[in-house]
């Protein structure tokens, strides 16, 4: 180990230096010197290393990127929530009274009634539009025998009265190929008029005809039940205006059948 004295003023930092710190000198291989510095244990530093050592934030060695594990719920608790979501989905699809831009419809009525008129969103739902029309059965069939028909239901359009959806009005003018026929009215789903939409759930597009009241007992005195069912595109013009155009199964040619409401 070298000696150094103070022989200038500038002499004190080296006895400093000496004084907190090792001068060592390590021989490597080509007589090559290396001077190695270490610190002291001087109670100076060590005090200083102590608050240094306070004011250090902890760092975490390693963050772990895996996510935690999630936990699983038993089974019996997802087939609990799983049968009351189903419940849940099935009684609001019976309750829903809305429709699509595709629905099905249904005219019937006997032979020396009158006409009815339903849509539906599905088949097993309950008709979202149900009105009675004062046009005679007969009437209808001989109209649509002789070629493509246009039903013009309109109903008034009150100042005061709002909130009233256009499906949900009660009173129709009715007009068949420009002809007035009369007044149309809601109806509400009966037992009656139930029989006749499960007698024809099955069908999804055609023509028939029903035994009388739908009972299979023959012939009423209104005679035999005649229907008509096919789906239909519904098009929305605005609150005021919609139409509902039958759909061909072929796809081609013009819609037979168009049905339009207008609030006036």
């Amino acid at each position: 180990m070298k000696t150094i004295t103070a022989k200038s003023p500038h002499d004190s930092s080296f006895s400093f230096s000496r004084r907190y710190f090792n001068w060592k000198k390590k021989i490597e291989d080509d007589d090559d010197e290396e001077e190695i510095l270490t610190f002291s244990s001087s109670s100076h530093f060590c005090e200083d290393a102590k608050d240094a050592e306070e004011l250090r934030i902890p760092v975490p060695s390693q963050v772990s990127l895996v996510p935690a594990p999630r936990k699983k719920l038993p089974i019996m608790a997802v087939s609990k929530l799983r049968s009351a979501l189903n419940v849940f989905g099935r009684n609001r699809s019976a309750y829903r009274s809305g429709l699509g831009t595709r629905v099905v419809g249904t005219l019937f009525g006997y032979r020396r009634g009158h006409v009815h008129l339903a849509f539906q969103e599905e088949a097993k739902l309950s008709p979202a539009f149900f009105i009675q029309l004062a046009t005679p059965t007969s009437v209808l069939v001989r109209e649509m025998a002789s070629g493509l028909v246009r039903i013009a239901l309109e109903c008034e359009k009150k100042i005061g009265k709002k909130g009233v959806k256009l499906l949900e009005e009660p009173v129709w003018r009715t007009y068949c190929n420009g002809k007035k026929c009369g007044f149309a009215m809601r109806r509400e789903c009966g037992p009656e008029e139930w029989k006749v939409f499960k007698a024809v759930e099955p069908i999804s597009m055609g023509a028939g005809v029903l035994p009388g009241n739908c009972n299979g007992n023959g012939a009423g005195s209104e005679g035999e039940l005649m229907y008509m069912r096919a789906r239909f595109e519904r098009v929305v013009g605005s609150k005021d205006s919609e139409a509902f155009y039958m759909m061909n199964p072929d796809g081609t040619g013009g819609p037979e059948l168009s049905v339009y409401l207008l609030r006036v």
